[in-house]
């Protein structure tokens, strides 16, 4: 894995924990998406987390599906965080949800 996806996202460092407030106001928003991403068998890849990027820069908030054991599930979800610098809001079964604020163009206004 390469770290062009990390590089084009520079706001790692601004990122504050989120609020027990905006952590259940993003789980009542994520709980009608449907997943954006999905990781199978060929894993993590380079193109996958291009894509996040992409995706969390015009989203803020994304459903990833992983079709994987739950040891495996468990490190793409840590790398994946790590990867991206974004914030797990929740995780149930194969569905990961994940957070990061675009400061440029925020899509949703957290509450505090």
């Amino acid at each position: 894995m390469s770290n062009k996806a990390v590089k084009k996202s520079g706001n790692k460092a601004q990122n504050k924990p989120l609020s027990k407030h905006a952590i259940k106001f993003l789980r009542g928003i994520a709980h009608d998406t449907k997943p954006v991403v999905t990781i199978a068998d060929k894993g993590l890849t380079e193109n996958i987390l291009i894509e996040l990027d992409i995706c969390l820069n015009q989203h803020e908030l994304v459903k990833i599906k992983m079709r994987t054991d739950r040891e495996t599930r468990a490190a793409f979800s840590e790398a994946i965080l790590k990867q991206t610098g974004a914030q797990k809001v929740q995780s149930i079964g194969q569905t990961l949800t994940i957070f990061r604020a675009n400061p440029k163009k925020p899509v949703f206004e957290l509450p505090k």
